[in-house]
């Protein structure tokens, strides 16, 4: 058995797969459409994002809205990688657990995602 996808419910699947794309240089899916897009990692690992009508998205850290899973990054360096994504749209949540070590950011969707440095 191999993992072969990750897939993130959103409200608009190739907005949120540009999303990625521009943040982590991968590759698109050739087949992604409106209802569903995908990137493809080096190694064969496609990150899809499903269309959902009514996508809540997730309220980190309250949990009523909870965030069910997140993806982390390494990074080579916190403040440059955090501040490239900004600039792509990402938010930036105020609770902020270890920032000299990680950084909780949401896509624009609203997933939380963390750079790690590494």
């Amino acid at each position: 058995m191999r993992l072969r996808a990750i897939n993130l419910d959103c409200p608009d699947p190739p907005a949120l797969a540009a999303f990625y794309q521009e943040a982590a240089g991968l590759t698109p899916h050739p087949e992604s459409n409106a209802e569903f897009a995908g990137l493809i990692c080096a190694d064969g690992l496609v990150i899809g994002f499903q269309r959902v009508d009514g996508h809540r998205p997730p309220r980190w850290p309250d949990q009523t809205v909870p965030q069910q899973f997140h993806l982390d990054f390494a990074v080579a360096d916190l403040d440059k990688a955090e501040a490239r994504l900004l600039g792509l749209g990402a938010g930036r949540p105020d609770h902020q657990p270890n920032e000299e070590r990680w950084r909780v950011l949401t896509d624009p969707a609203g997933h939380p995602f963390c750079i790690v440095k590494g």
